[in-house]
Parts: C-alpha cells; structure tokens; sequence
C-alpha cells in the first residue's frame, strides 16, 4: 500500500474509475491523503501518473506514462539560478503566448507543464535529457534561439524495436 498527499484531489477522485481499470490498482482517498492498493510496478506507475495529474497535466498525457513507459521528470528552477526575479525567468521559460513552451514541445516530443518554481516533463526516455537540457539552459539566461538550433542539431535518433519488449508489435 502507498500512500501519497494529492493537492488537486478532485482530478484524481473524479477519474477513479478510468485510474483503476488502467492502471490495474485500487484507489482510496482520506482527505488529501490517497492510497493505492495493487502490485508493486503498478503502485510505482500509479504514482507517477497521480503525480503528473496533480502536477497539473492533462488525464490523457498523465496516462501515457503507463500505457507508453515515459517518464516523469521535475525541475525545479531554484536549483540551477541564484537570480530572485522568478516571475521573469518562468516568462522566458513560457515565452510570449506560449511560444517557448510549443516549440520545446514540437522540437522534443515531450510534454510541458509549470506550477510555481518547478516545470513538469513526459517524455520518452530517449527524449527527457535533450528536453531538460534545453529548460536549464533557458533558466541560466541563454537565448531561445540558440537552444532551438542546439535542439534541432541534437535529434534523438529513433531507435527501432528489435522485438525485445513485451506486448510490443512489430510492424
């Protein structure tokens, strides 16, 4: 039994029913504290994908850590600036109407998400250390630009299922 201490529980207790049937686990709630019942791999990725709800990301998107073995990843910008201006550092971060944030998520294939100080990443693992390399770099002060040509030089070749995995179709 896990037990994790959820802030937007009503994403979790509204979606109880999709929750359980996908991930293979069963869900109880005590005020903010929810506990999962299952087996132990499905604990783990039940509690990554109730993490990324409560992060702030879409139910599809939180899924796909399940049904598509992507990982969860959280900066935290503090870490990496010792700057106090955290409005104008998560501005650049988002950039004008979101600009920043798509073209992270166009040229990475992951996922974005900010709350607070931290930002939020889905991603295949392949993709995670290009994504969060980028964010970093943004935070420390380097231009977008030079991060979206670093990017697109650095392409995460796709790698080609040898059949290794289980449940996994060749096509």
């Amino acid at each position: 039994m896990l037990k994790l201490i959820v802030e937007k529980l009503p994403r979790i207790t509204k979606n109880r029913k999709k929750l359980e049937k996908k991930l293979g686990i069963e869900i109880k709630n005590r005020g903010k504290e929810v506990f999962i019942h299952g087996s132990p791999e499905a604990e783990y990725a039940a509690e990554k994908v109730i993490e990324a709800l409560d992060f702030g990301f879409p139910f599809s998107v939180a899924l796909m850590i399940k049904e598509n073995d992507y990982l969860f990843e959280v900066i935290n910008i503090k870490d990496y600036t010792h700057k106090r201006d955290m409005e104008r550092i998560r501005a650049r971060i988002i950039g004008t109407k979101g600009k920043t944030l798509r073209t992270f998520e166009s040229l990475t294939k992951c996922f974005f998400e900010l709350k607070d100080n931290k930002i939020g990443i889905i991603g295949d693992p392949e993709y995670i250390k290009n994504a969060q390399d980028a964010v970093v770099s943004i935070i420390r002060g380097s231009k977008q630009a030079n991060v979206y040509s670093r990017l697109e030089k650095h392409q995460v070749k796709p790698i080609y299922d040898l059949g290794l995995k289980k449940g996994v179709k060749k096509k």
